[in-house]
């Protein structure tokens, strides 16, 4: 649904495509699925998977039975996190399973998240979160661990600038943190979230980013002034857990725990907002490459399913004059 003050907004259409971009698979923790139907599988992760590339630090031996704790995908990486701290790494031009790896004994080490991104060098890298406190960071040619960082409390999310040289950390702290990626040294605390955050992202233009938090509210912040946040967005029902913004940054996608995902107008300020109301547990919010499209992955097992919405192009010819 469309808020009644911005119904002027019209960012996408107001029901899912339904037919083939609507994804209903048997167990979604088992394996990853590509492309409009189900037999499209890429990885499956429902019985023992073993690496057939020779890294240092792979682990030979493999994998079995990985329930997926979050998962990214670039170009053709996909990288997935496990709920006992697994992390296995594919290309889905090569054959197998390139990386397998596991973070040490610890009854509490999930992957909270994985990010896929170019460093500063140009060359290919992902950083992964876990509960047990660390900030992994990986290339993902040779996937050796090019930093190890450790944190005062579970990190949930990490989130690496455009440019490579900046990082946001997230997690069991009220407050984030901005550290510089060469030097490892926090630049900036920031204040003003009231409890644990679980999500954060960069705007394209490498100067303001978001973070997500379990007060109900998604902040956004300027690196030129961290002295406070310049906008607070809020939630109906739960915490923030998912933000994206459009490779051009002119909307940002703010998902709630359940039931409620919110796209803001980043060019009016965060004031123009649309609603998405549905009913469902939210696993993900991502929007395709040519800002078009909009995914929502809902987890539950009543309502499990991929929802695709698609711009509204009906006043397309108005937006010479945005």
């Amino acid at each position: 649904m469309i808020n009644d003050e911005c119904k002027d907004l019209e960012l996408l259409a107001t029901s899912p495509q339904i037919g083939s971009s609507v994804l209903r698979p048997s167990w979604i923790s088992c394996g990853i699925w590509f492309g409009p139907h189900q037999n499209m599988m890429f990885l499956d992760l429902s019985g023992h998977v073993t690496p057939n590339e020779n890294h240092p630090g792979n682990l030979i031996e493999g994998l079995s039975e990985t329930l997926v704790s979050t998962f990214a995908a670039k170009d053709k990486l996909l990288v997935v996190g496990g709920f006992h701290g697994e992390i296995i790494c594919k290309y889905l031009d090569r054959p197998g399973v390139s990386f397998c790896f596991r973070t040490p004994e610890d009854d509490n080490r999930i992957t909270n998240s994985i990010e896929i991104y170019d460093s500063a060098s140009g060359a290919v890298h992902f950083m992964a979160t876990n509960n047990d406190c660390g900030v992994r960071d990986f290339d993902a040619e040779e996937f050796q661990l090019s930093k190890n960082l450790q944190f005062p409390w579970s990190v949930n999310h990490a989130s690496v600038s455009p440019d490579g040289k900046l990082f946001v950390v997230v997690g069991d702290n009220p407050n984030g943190l901005l550290v510089d990626y060469s030097t490892e040294m926090t630049i900036a605390t920031l204040c003003g979230h009231l409890d644990f955050s679980f999500a954060s992202v960069w705007h394209p233009d490498g100067r303001t980013f978001a973070t997500g938090n379990q007060d109900k509210t998604c902040r956004i912040w300027d690196i030129r002034n961290l002295s406070k946040s310049v906008a607070v967005l809020k939630g109906n029902l739960g915490a923030i857990r998912g933000i994206r913004f459009t490779s051009d940054g002119k909307f940002m996608a703010m998902a709630e725990a359940a039931d409620f995902v919110h796209v803001f107008d980043t060019s009016s300020g965060y004031r123009k907002e649309q609603e998405i109301d549905f009913f469902g547990e939210i696993s993900g919010v991502s929007f395709s490459p040519d800002t078009e499209s909009l995914f929502i992955g809902i987890w539950d097992r009543t309502y499990g399913s991929l929802l695709h919405y698609s711009r509204n192009r009906s006043l397309s010819y108005l937006d010479p004059l945005i």
